[in-house]
């Protein structure tokens, strides 16, 4: 299956390692940063994936933006993302997105990853450490279930 990943992952990298991770055990996975090509082309793809930090409860505005732009109607996608505390409703807005392009959602996987914003960044961060080779593994593990 055609799968293509839209991520964002600036601060620490930490969303971009559970890509690296899928890349390690399907090398034909298409990996795009919407920083980097805002334009890119999805229609082709079978699979769609979207992959970001959280930030303030949700997936970065940049990837949000990306996906109400570019998200074809009709395909399957799902969801990755790394955060600095617990996990709470990260997936309102990307999810309103495919609901409306009529896309079939197939399921999301989350991890904690190291974070150093506000007030974070006084104590020297949150979930050092993160993500781990288990969690990693894990990642792979979702992907490979789709």
């Amino acid at each position: 299956m055609n799968t293509a990943i839209a991520y964002y992952s600036k601060h620490h990298g930490n969303t971009k390692k559970l890509l690296d991770a899928i890349r390690a055990c399907d090398d034909t996975v298409t990996l795009i940063d919407v920083t980097e090509d805002p334009e890119a082309e999805l229609a082709s793809y079978d699979r769609i994936g979207f992959a970001s930090g959280i930030y303030f409860t949700a997936f970065a505005k940049q990837i949000v933006a990306f996906a109400d732009k570019n998200l074809p109607e009709g395909k399957e996608v799902f969801y990755l993302y790394t955060h600095g505390a617990p996990a709470g409703f990260s997936l309102k807005e990307i999810r309103r997105i495919a609901k409306a392009r009529n896309c079939r959602e197939l399921g999301s996987y989350h991890c904690f990853g190291y974070d150093t914003f506000g007030p974070f960044k006084v104590i020297g961060g949150i979930a050092k450490g993160h993500p781990d080779e288990k969690e990693l593994k894990g990642a792979a593990a979702f992907y490979r279930s789709l």
